[in-house]
């Protein structure tokens, strides 16, 4: 259905979801409560790999006011494992996490046990009586050791090696033989993670007499975790629900199917009382799903004038120690996004997953597109140095032209179908980037020392798919009252869906936005449903109302029609008035009134055929070679979204994503030792930007080019624009020590980190 009333899709409205949350009337795990709710707290591994002998619990039970310490001997022989969600790659089924430890622990922040008691305060003193015997085993604590090892983390398999392959475009082998100029660089982004405002957490209950189970604090998935859950406990899919609350962020990480996403549950059900359970700070750093760890060696082919002949490599992801619900992503997506939005006709890239003895890792906010920007954009600048040639210069002779798009890029994925980038204007909004950020006004102060800190220039082009398959699934109900609400499989996670879901419904049915009711992602809404991700949301939720309001407005025109006693075919709906030429009009709200049942109509969109996002940042800093301090002064990017339903919430999207990257550019990282035992187990320790640290950020979104790929035209906004981040300030701050020859190829650019570049830079000079 294409939206002919615009009304609402397109304009900035505040979100309709903040009033509720900013007065304190939001309803979040924690502010759930059931009758008789008993409370639980994980017992995790304190060591990174070892054989599990025994856990005894005998002082624990016999603290008053526990109720139960339930450990693998507690769940039958066969313990489940977490299946994956997507990437499904059939190799690594075997790495499959079990949902609690049975004969060895494989990273510290395993579940062993779980203790439930009748206060969070009881289960908490209970977990520091329990005893655990661990016979502890030489822990794999990088990718390099995992290739390495004499002896697999997991006995029974042959390697640490979860999946590889290698992905082809054209002839690689021949172009990089023949060209005029190579450039190979290792490329290393470190282990981090979402850190959202309200951690995990979740309540259980079972009711015996209709074998059912109930679990608020859903988020992201629900209805496919509930398929995961029902199969565990034994249980038909109809026997369970999954409702979601408000969620505090979710950023990738929260909503995926954890261990405690059975072990809660089936506490509950076993002891036959709600159960309660959230994670501390610590937890969350420790056993929520971490991502990003990556390394790269990559090469470019180019001709003498800077065009990109070919790029190969190898890209290596460390998974930790199992393959979670998302994990195999990680390296796949970087090897799909690694020739961004370049004309490159020869690639060969081998992808390697690797397990350690470390937290699973799994999605994160553009799962691949961070970490192969930055390789790729990192080399370019390193290449156009060598040749001579200005980094716009370089990408303007590389980047697509409008008259090359849609372009095949073929399938560099296993488990998908070929892809095409759809239309846009690269050259134009590089342009427009670099304008922006004054270029051409700032020349003379790139590489130039002004009051003791060194000025830099960098950019970083990207381009990302979004709006995931199948589909997407909504009913669309006129109450009797007159109002309309509308049940959608999509989920909230903080992006504002509620918003911009009410201004699409309200434009299609051409109501008053205040008579639109949104609910969403419980699996008590619909039959089926399949959540936010992967920048989903507007593009499937938001068709799929739309295909149901058209129905909805069918259907109603029927009822009319007998009201009027006409044809169908001879009313008129508009501005929420049903018109005949016979009749006297009737609007919605009073049609509702006299029909003889409730109407309500469902929809649904899908397709395989994504969008795709694109734009190109730019960022100037100032280094402080003395301390290795980086301010960034300025960082704009500049987008082509295509159609914003509203720009607002478009707007707060990409300077979140912006904040969020530079986070992971300057201060984020968990950290092991050489025994993988975890380090930065709170906030002292895991570092986050502030709204005070980068303050000079402007996000610049275009409305240049219309995607053909679904009625209403629209892309995903939510997760591109971290992509180009740490590219742009590793490009920035080479630019700005250019005169000492410093390249950025780690992340992250720690002051300390950049000190010790120039510290390298100056011990290369000396010899």
């Amino acid at each position: 259905m294409q939206l002919k009333n615009s009304r609402y899709v397109g304009q900035p409205l505040p979100r309709v979801e903040d009033f509720r949350l900013l007065t304190g009337n939001g309803t979040f795990v924690d502010d759930c409560h059931r009758p008789n709710m008993a409370c639980a707290v994980i017992v995790r591994s304190p060591v990174a790999h070892g054989r599990l002998l025994a856990i005894d619990a005998t002082a624990a039970q016999e603290l008053h006011g526990v109720l139960a310490v339930l450990s693998a001997n507690d769940l039958g022989l066969e313990i489940p494992r977490i299946p994956f969600r997507i990437a499904a790659f059939e190799e690594a089924t075997p790495f499959q996490q079990p949902v609690i430890a049975k004969d060895r622990v494989r990273y510290v922040g395993e579940p062993v046990a779980v203790i439930i008691a009748e206060s969070q305060a009881v289960a908490e003193d209970a977990a520091e009586l329990i005893q655990i015997e661990i016979d502890e085993l030489a822990p794999i604590a990088s990718s390099r050791d995992s290739l390495r090892a004499q002896a697999p983390m997991h006995e029974d398999l042959g390697s640490n090696i979860a999946f590889q392959y290698t992905i082809d475009r054209g002839d690689a082998a021949g172009v990089f033989s023949r060209a005029p100029y190579k450039r190979k660089e290792t490329f290393y982004v470190q282990r981090h993670t979402a850190v959202p405002m309200e951690m995990r957490g979740l309540v259980a209950e079972w009711n015996e007499s209709k074998g059912h189970m109930s679990v608020w604090g859903a988020a992201k998935v629900p209805f496919f975790n509930r398929h995961v859950l029902a199969g565990m406990l034994g249980l038909p899919d109809k026997s369970v629900d999954l409702i979601e609350l408000d969620v505090g962020g979710g950023f990738g990480v929260r909503g995926e199917f954890y261990p405690e996403d059975f072990l809660i549950p089936f506490a509950a059900r076993h002891l036959q009382r709600p159960i309660k359970w959230s994670e501390d700070r610590r937890e969350h750093l420790m056993a929520t799903n971490h991502s990003r760890e990556f390394e790269c060696e990559l090469e470019v082919a180019c001709d003498a004038q800077g065009k990109v002949l070919g790029l190969r490599g190898q890209v290596i992801a460390d998974l930790g120690a199992y393959v979670g619900t998302t994990g195999g992503i990680l390296a796949s997506r970087a090897a799909q996004f690694m020739p961004g939005p370049y004309d490159i006709s020869a690639l060969s890239i081998d992808v390697l997953s690797l397990a350690t003895n470390k937290t699973p890792s799994g999605s994160y906010r553009g799962p691949g597109r961070f970490e192969s920007s930055f390789a790729r954009e990192r080399l370019f600048d390193i290449a156009a140095r060598d040749l001579g040639i200005d980094p716009i210069s370089f990408r303007l002779r590389n980047l697509l032209r409008p008259d090359q798009l849609p372009y095949s890029t073929g399938n560099l994925v296993p488990y998908e179908q070929d892809a095409s980038y759809d239309l846009g204007d690269h050259p134009t909004v590089l342009r427009r980037c670099a304008s922006e950020i004054g270029w051409e006004q700032k020349a003379a102060l790139r590489g130039r020392e002004v009051d003791g800190r060194y000025h830099g220039i960098g950019f970083g082009s990207f381009i990302d798919s979004s709006g995931a398959g199948p589909k997407e699934n909504c009913r669309i109900r006129l109450e009797p009252n007159g109002r309309i609400s509308v049940f959608i499989g999509s989920s909230a996670l903080g992006q504002g869906i509620e918003t911009g879901f009410s201004q699409i419904c309200a434009d299609a049915l051409e109501v008053p936005i205040e008579s639109v009711s949104i609910h969403h992602g419980s699996t008590t809404l619909l039959d089926e449903g399949f959540g936010s991700f992967h920048s989903r949301s507007i593009i499937m939720g938001g068709n799929a109302i739309a295909d149901a309001a058209e129905k909805l407005i069918s259907l109603l025109k029927a009822e009319a029609a007998s009201l009027f006693e006409c044809n169908a075919d001879n009313i008129q709906y508009r501005n929420g008035i049903f018109v005949t030429a016979a009749k006297d009009p009737i609007a919605l709200a009073d049609l509702a009134r006299v029909l003889p049942k409730t109407a309500e109509a469902d929809g649904t969109f899908g397709t395989k055929r994504k969008p795709y996002g694109y734009g190109t940042h730019a960022a100037h800093v100032a280094v402080d070679i003395r301390t290795g301090h980086v301010e960034v002064i300025e960082y704009v990017a500049v987008e082509d979204v295509g159609k914003m339903i509203n720009p607002l919430l478009v707007h707060g999207q990409k300077i979140g994503a912006i904040v969020q990257g530079l986070g992971g550019v300057f201060l984020e990282q968990l950290s092991y030792d050489d025994n993988a035992q975890f380090l930065t187990g709170s906030l002292a320790d895991y570092l986050l930007p502030t709204s005070t640290d980068y303050p000079n950020i402007r996000a610049i979104s275009l409305d240049l080019t219309r995607t053909d790929r679904n009625p209403m035209g629209v892309k995903g906004v939510g997760e591109d624009a971290i992509a180009p981040v740490a590219a742009v300030i590793g490009n920035a701050i080479a630019d700005a020590l250019s005169s000492f020859g410093v390249q950025p190829t780690r992340l992250p650019l720690t002051p300390c980190a950049v000190w010790q570049l120039m510290e390298q830079s100056k011990e290369s000079e000396a010899h």
